[in-house]
């Protein structure tokens, strides 16, 4: 850690940094090596057998299956997804995702609080076994997307934007996985994300995300994974604010219905009164 700190610390010099981004990067280093004591996790898995480097991924990474649409894809999938998982550290006060960024990573939450706050100031707590950047799961495995005037928008060249900051309560430990890395892995398993139940669980999420706000009905096959898909705080908060927004267009319909009924009888309350004078 000693000397660690000496090569950190003449890197700074030389590169002339500010006082402010000192602290931050030393702050950094510290929690760096309390989570990991200085050992590199992929190097040692490297020098282990491959089915041992499987069994202990499988152990460590255990909490990638609380993404429901991981949860139903085959072992073999979520062996690849966690080989591409790196370890990330984040200091109090760092952004994970901030609007109007590139959604370029999912990442899962193994130690630490977090909050994301929607660009409707609706505001999620985010902490052990959450996930954030979800929709990027979703972005990737649906070949097209539907837009709010129901043309398709083909993904190809596209980037997803988010829509919230992710920002950190605390000092985060994490994993991560690329954007570009959970590209190729829907590419290449392209043919074995047909399956009828992860098709369904996609089209409940984009329906999520691309509601329009005026209610969402859910039948048939896409009912089973509500419960499910609602386990993300993120996709819980987004239909929760859809609900809303439906109720109370649901209200001020009933409410300009009544009021326009009640404008139709007055005239033919008058007219009788008048006839009968």
């Amino acid at each position: 850690m000693s000397l660690r700190r000496r090569d950190v610390d003449q890197w700074m010099r030389h590169r002339r940094l500010p006082v402010e981004l000192r602290r931050r990067v030393i702050e950094a280093e510290r929690y760096h090596w309390a989570a990991t004591r200085g050992v590199n996790e992929e190097m040692l898995l490297e020098n282990l057998p491959e089915d041992l480097q499987r069994d202990i991924r499988r152990h460590l990474f255990k909490f990638v299956k609380k993404v429901w649409i991981f949860h139903l894809m085959e072992e073999h999938i979520l062996d690849v997804v966690c080989e591409k998982l790196r370890q990330k550290i984040y200091i109090k006060g760092s952004e994970v995702l901030y609007v109007g960024g590139l959604v370029e990573k999912m990442v899962f939450v193994v130690r630490g609080k977090l909050e994301s706050i929607g660009q409707d100031g609706t505001v999620v707590a985010l902490s052990e076994g959450n996930v954030c950047g979800e929709e990027l799961l979703t972005w990737f495995l649906d070949p097209s997307s539907v837009s709010k005037d129901g043309r398709k928008i083909k993904l190809s060249g596209h980037r997803l934007i988010s829509d919230r900051t992710v920002k950190c309560l605390t000092n985060v430990e994490a994993f991560s996985l690329s954007a570009a890395d959970l590209e190729q892995v829907t590419s290449l398993f392209a043919r074995n994300l047909r399956n009828p139940l992860v098709q369904g669980a996609i089209r409940f999420q984009r329906r999520c995300y691309f509601s329009s706000g005026h209610g969402l009905t859910i039948t048939g096959l896409e009912g089973v994974f509500t419960l499910g898909l609602y386990q993300s705080p993120y996709w819980r908060a987004r239909e929760a604010t859809r609900i809303q927004a439906a109720w109370r267009n649901r209200q001020k319909r009933l409410k300009h219905s009544k009021t326009s009924q009640s404008n139709d009888l007055t005239p033919h309350s008058n007219n009788s009164s008048f006839m009968r004078g």
